[in-house]
């Protein structure tokens, strides 16, 4: 997989590229097969002492056989983060002389790796006690309290655990685009940020760690 087009001045930074795969909710998981492109959707982890990323697919999905396949290439998932649409009428240039178009602002990621499977069920259950204690953690409401992985039945949930497949994205490149305006004289870049307002992620992403 070639990947994507990445101008220099919109290469996104390793302290962007951490922080997103951080935060990492899900991704489109994306293989080449016999039969063409195989993609899902699906939440993964990003493991940094590994340099992986862990999810699972269910066992019905053909996707995970592909990792089997010799012939099987790179498999990509792709990561996204903030975004949103940029109005020209945030810019002081579109009156001083109008040759302003709309565009999007946005961090993403693709990246790429070997596709390996895990069927061994400890390793399924710590990775769903992983991907669950993650985003309880997340929640911003209080109904009915954080959910664990233990609040289920055993027979119940090792039935669930034979149901999916684990698949770990082995990774051996990352390329990653953070398109934040930086084209743009600063004073148009003032004008986002207060179209934006104080609240946007992306705007937050474009007054970078320095605030």
């Amino acid at each position: 997989m070639v990947g994507m087009y990445v101008p220099s001045h919109f290469a996104a930074s390793d302290a962007e590229v951490d922080r997103l795969l951080a935060e990492l909710t899900a991704v489109d998981l994306v293989t080449a097969g016999p039969a063409g492109l195989q993609a899902s959707f699906l939440p993964m982890l990003y493991d940094a002492e590994a340099g992986s990323l862990v999810g699972h697919l269910a066992r019905n999905n053909p996707h995970w056989q592909l990792a089997a396949d010799p012939d099987c290439g790179e498999s990509l998932a792709i990561v996204r983060g903030p975004d949103c649409y940029i109005s020209p009428s945030w810019y002081p240039s579109k009156a001083e002389h109008g040759r302003v178009v709309p565009t999007w602002n946005y961090l993403t990621a693709q990246v790429f790796g070997r596709l390996v499977v895990h069927q061994d069920t400890e390793w399924l259950r710590g990775l769903v006690t992983r991907l669950t204690e993650h985003h309880e953690a997340r929640r911003t409401d209080q109904l009915g309290g954080r959910w664990a992985v233990s609040d289920a039945p055993p027979a119940y949930l090792d039935g669930q655990l034979r149901a999916i497949v684990g698949v770990e994205l082995v990774i051996s490149r990352i390329e990653a685009k953070a398109k934040l305006s930086q084209n743009r004289p600063a004073a148009d870049q003032a004008g986002v940020l207060a179209g934006l307002g104080p609240d946007s992620p992306v705007a937050e992403l474009m007054r970078g760690p320095s605030g």
